[in-house]
């Protein structure tokens, strides 16, 4: 099959060399040229990378390269048999690329969109021939990270996503298939790794060192949430934060943090702008947490009970089954466990108290326990 991608920034580059590495032919577009000459250049860098590593011979390097066709030319698309849309995250601009691209491609093309958080349903709104539509989304970088999320619409044929899943299946992937409602499964599910941790620190409880010190130290996690935030960038997190808040119609659990507002405002986007909740300026030192194990377990505590509150909601609802959560965040996010799992070792009645106790305190429907956790269900 013949593989189009559209957007030639990172994710498209890297959507596009996972399918050439798996054999296929691959038209690359962009509207920009300096956009695709960086990432063909990317590419090479990369398969140098490999060859000096052993993963890749020089002639498979060669092939590989060889494979991806690079293109500002739309109607280069006629003959694939699918085409990812990898451009950025804006509804009105990915309705009108659809909506030439359906008049580019057959009728047999699957159209899919890489977005991460928007409606699937809406971008295949604008198509005449909608139940073609399918959202695939990789995790950054494409190449490198395992999971893929495979989200259907509710106009998309089951013959549509049974292809996508043995596609995107034969690309060594990891899949899961979840509902189309906001944020999928992982950004769905983390927002409160960031979002409780943002509430800690305006609380005056831990400041951003700190936090990051018991969630890495003591939660096992390989970033804390300020330094995460820090390198994919407040900028981006902070806007599909607000795009899931406004989708879930302003539901409180998804509520966005004014600290994290301010430093997008100031410019602090963190690693990319040498600035964001630390310095990354040369010779600047950065701050040294408080060691205080007692807090640290507390901080701990916290933000774990809300991310395994939000991965039962997810399963309550029939966005995806426990073992597709569990999988979504280990294999997309990392998670030293998966939460569903963590729970049972920590016990749902220990989760339920936790969430109990923060409720009674703040009053805040932000904290109401689940369900599934309040009534104990095994999952």
């Amino acid at each position: 099959m013949l593989i189009g991608v559209l957007g030639a920034g990172t994710m498209g580059a890297g959507i596009a060399q996972v399918a050439a590495q798996n054999g296929h032919q691959v038209i690359l577009v962009d509207t920009n040229e300096e956009q695709l000459q960086k990432a063909q250049k990317q590419l090479s860098n990369t398969m140098l990378r490999l060859i000096e590593k052993q993963k890749v011979t020089k002639e498979k390097s060669s092939d590989i390269q060889a494979a991806i066709t690079y293109t500002t030319v739309l109607s280069d698309f006629a003959p694939c048999g699918l085409v990812i849309e990898a451009i950025v995250e804006n509804l009105a601009v990915k309705h009108e690329v659809f909506s030439h691209l359906e008049k580019v491609v057959s009728d047999t093309c699957i159209l899919a969109s890489n977005t991460s958080s928007l409606s699937i349903a809406s971008i295949g709104g604008v198509l005449k021939k909608a139940n073609r539509v399918i959202g695939i989304h990789f995790f950054n970088p494409a190449p490198l990270m395992p999971l893929v999320e495979i989200i259907p619409a509710v106009q998309t044929e089951n013959e549509i996503l049974e292809q996508a899943v043995s596609l995107v299946k034969s690309w060594g992937k990891t899949v899961v298939v979840c509902k189309d409602t906001p944020g999928f499964i992982v950004n769905r599910v983390a927002r409160p790794f960031y979002g409780e941790a943002l509430r800690i620190y305006e609380e005056g409880i831990a400041d951003f060192a700190t936090i990051d010190w018991a969630m890495t130290e003591i939660g096992g996690f390989k970033m804390g949430p300020f330094t995460l935030m820090d390198y994919i960038g407040n900028d981006v997190n902070y806007a599909v934060t607000a795009s899931v808040f406004e989708a879930f119609y302003y539901d409180p659990r998804f509520k966005p943090s004014f600290t994290q507002k301010r430093h997008k405002e100031a410019g602090y986007f963190g690693r990319k702008t040498g600035r964001g909740y630390y310095d990354y300026s040369e010779g600047a030192i950065l701050p040294t947490p408080t060691k205080d194990y007692v807090l640290g377990q507390q901080i701990v505590d916290r933000i774990l009970a809300m991310l395994i509150n939000e991965a039962y909601d997810a399963v309550f609802m029939q966005v995806a089954t426990a073992e597709a959560v569990d999988l979504a965040m280990t294999k997309g996010v990392n998670y030293p466990k998966g939460l569903i799992e963590w729970s049972k070792e920590i016990g749902t009645k220990e989760i339920l108290n936790r969430l109990e106790t923060l409720f009674s305190f703040y009053g805040e429907d932000r904290y109401r326990p689940n369900p599934l956790l309040r009534n104990n269900v095994f999952l």
